[in-house]
């Protein structure tokens, strides 16, 4: 069987944001983990125990509030192998006196997506599933001052799970991230 990746649509993102929708809870918790980069197989194993299955994803993908995406993610798998991500450089064994990476935006990328994408991916990368809370505010942010204003509590939900050497990285990070011109 072949992996299925979906991401979000316009729609899906708009539901998680303002519930327009109406979609029902167990659904929406399916739609908060759809991220554009985990398989079918491993969205419906985080969701088992709601007792969420592939009909789920079916219905989410017929609603039009996911997409198949495959083309996408092998598309960032190569981007990715060539640069790693944030949340990679700030896992390594370098000291934490190092300096950390510089953060630059995309071409076309905006402060908010850069943001959106920084926490999503990093909150993925070192919580986990302990981190369905901190991803559920982070898709409730509609503006950089949201994303400020969740600063504090990402840092301390980091230091909790993976220390202080690791929140301090992914904290420089984001400070960078936070102080670039609002666009």
């Amino acid at each position: 069987m072949t992996a299925i990746i979906y991401d979000k649509t316009e729609k899906g993102s708009e539901e998680i944001q303002t519930r327009k929708h109406h979609l029902a809870s167990r659904l929406r918790s399916l739609l908060v983990l759809v991220d554009g980069k985990t398989s079918d197989e491993g969205l419906l194993k985080k969701v088992a125990g709601l007792g969420l299955t592939a009909d789920s994803l079916s219905e989410l993908l017929q609603h039009g509030f996911i997409v198949a995406s495959n083309a996408v993610s092998r598309q960032s798998d190569a981007q990715q192998k060539a640069a790693p991500p944030p949340a990679a450089t700030a896992t390594s064994a370098a000291p934490a006196a190092a300096p950390a990476a510089t953060v630059t935006l995309a071409d076309g990328e905006t402060q908010y997506q850069a943001l959106y994408n920084f926490y999503t991916s990093t909150v993925k990368a070192n919580l986990g599933l302990r981190g369905y809370a901190m991803q559920l505010k982070v898709e409730r942010c509609s503006s950089i001052d949201d994303f400020k204003a969740l600063r504090q509590a990402y840092v301390e939900a980091i230091v909790k799970s993976k220390g202080q050497e690791v929140a301090n990285g992914l904290a420089a990070q984001l400070d960078q991230l936070l102080a670039l011109p609002q666009t």
